[in-house]
């Protein structure tokens, strides 16, 4: 290719350079909490007990309504940043409030679930659904955090943001259906 093509090549629109040296370490400690995550439930010697189901008829009911509660808020974390990358077109100027406000909530909900199946469980991998459900955990946290660190990063690809969430939705929803849809499913729909 002449330096011509070169210089041609370079400025079509879509294809500057992008430089991700930003996202380096919201990535690198992403993935250190979802290994750290991952070795722990794995080494931990699992209690069986960890967090009282507090209202709920048991721990496996409890984790199954609150992770249905941080996927419907997921939901609405989806539905509120469409809105404000413009992709649902609507004068909302609630949408970030929405958006922040449904994420904190998401995941606050999803704090004593991740206690409780770290700290009674541990990670397993003996049955592909629970092995499945371990993984899926500590991806959960490790994007959800490589999401939170690359925020207020100025200068990042456009397409961070929107792949990070997307990544922390997917995580999420596997969870969900390896869960909260699995105790629904198999144990019936119980308080």
């Amino acid at each position: 290719m002449s330096d011509m093509e070169s210089t041609q090549v370079s400025h079509l629109p879509g294809r500057e350079k992008q430089n991700l040296a930003p996202l380096l370490v919201p990535l690198v400690v992403g993935g250190l909490v979802a290994i750290a995550l991952g070795v722990y439930g794995r080494v931990h010697s699992p209690t069986g007990y960890a967090v009282g189901p507090a209202g709920f008829s048991a721990p496996l009911a409890m984790k199954s309504w609150l992770t249905t509660g941080a996927f419907l808020l997921a939901g609405v974390q989806v539905f509120s940043a469409l809105v404000m990358w413009g992709k649902i077109k609507m004068n909302a100027s609630w949408a970030p409030a929405l958006h922040r406000w449904s994420g904190r909530a998401a995941f606050i909900l999803t704090i004593p679930v991740a206690f409780h199946c770290l700290y009674a469980l541990g990670t397993q991998f003996d049955v592909p659904r629970v092995m499945i459900h371990s993984l899926l955990g500590c991806f959960f946290y490790g994007v959800f955090t490589a999401k939170m660190l690359a925020l207020p990063k100025r200068g990042l690809p456009g397409w961070t943001l929107p792949l990070l969430g997307g990544l922390t939705f997917t995580a999420l929803t596997g969870l969900w259906l390896t869960s909260s849809l699995w105790f629904f499913t198999t144990i019936g729909i119980k308080l």
